[in-house]
């Protein structure tokens, strides 16, 4: 079967782990009902920012200092325990803000932000952030609804996290990446995407070792089929069974 180039992830739009796709995007149009010449207004109290692939772009332990909205590009956003483990709490994209959760500066990053292409940045410095909120009451209400969006984002994480053993976050995953990045070829979804065993380990909050094993036991058992380019789930009905049932 003849597929497009896979995609990189996340692809087109925000990747977090959820129950469901639904609303994976919404913080991406926070902004929208802003007027040009508020635009305007904003830009000239930003600072445009450019980070290469691979860049920090802000670091866990690092001061506030404002906050960085995605003009263009994909940014991993993630925490680091002690142990050197990471999590990854969320891919964001075009459109959506990064940086807080505080927004007028004070106390230090809880997490990471690194570029996963080039990006170009629109950076707020905390002051900037005050004057907006007090000159443009539009620019504070797209705040608040940014705000919300990005709690309806971490809320759904720990949901996942605290009520779903690793193997239903897992089978959720790969469902959500079928729809994502799904192609059909008859009852089968082929997962067009580039997806490594370590960022599966990381969004599903497990390690390398655990998601390969668990791999190769879906394959032993017919759930799925690994090659070196592609996911293909063969039984997507066996994936949800085990969401639906609380685990394997």
């Amino acid at each position: 079967m003849d597929l497009p180039a896979p995609a990189i992830l996340p692809g087109d739009q925000a990747l977090f782990l959820s129950e469901s796709i639904e609303g994976l995007d919404e913080g991406a149009h926070f902004l929208d009902a802003l007027k040009p010449q508020e635009w305007e207004r904003l830009r000239a109290l930003g600072r445009q920012l450019s980070f290469a692939t691979g860049e920090a772009i802000f670091t866990q332990g690092d001061k506030h200092g404002g906050i960085f909205i995605i003009e263009a590009g994909d940014v991993r956003v993630f925490y680091t325990a002690p142990s050197g483990r990471e999590i990854t709490l969320a891919y964001w994209t075009k459109g959506h803000f990064i940086g807080g959760p505080e927004m007028t500066g004070g106390g230090t990053h809880i997490w990471s932000g690194e570029a996963l292409s080039a990006c170009r940045i629109l950076f707020l410095p905390a002051p900037a952030v005050e004057t907006l909120v007090v000159e443009l009451p539009s620019f504070a209400l797209c705040l608040l609804q940014g705000l919300a969006a990005k709690g309806r984002c971490y809320s759904a994480m720990a949901q996942m996290l605290g009520t779903r053993s690793v193997i239903e976050r897992l089978a959720q995953f790969l469902i959500n990446l079928g729809h994502l990045h799904g192609v059909r070829d008859g009852r089968a979804i082929i997962i067009n995407a580039k997806v490594t065993h370590d960022q599966i380990a990381a969004m599903v909050g497990s390690t390398r070792q655990w998601v390969t094993m668990m791999m190769k036991r879906f394959q032993t058992e017919g759930v799925v089929t690994v090659t070196a380019r592609h996911i293909r789930i063969e039984r997507p009905h066996a994936l949800l069974e085990m969401v639906s049932k609380r685990g394997a």
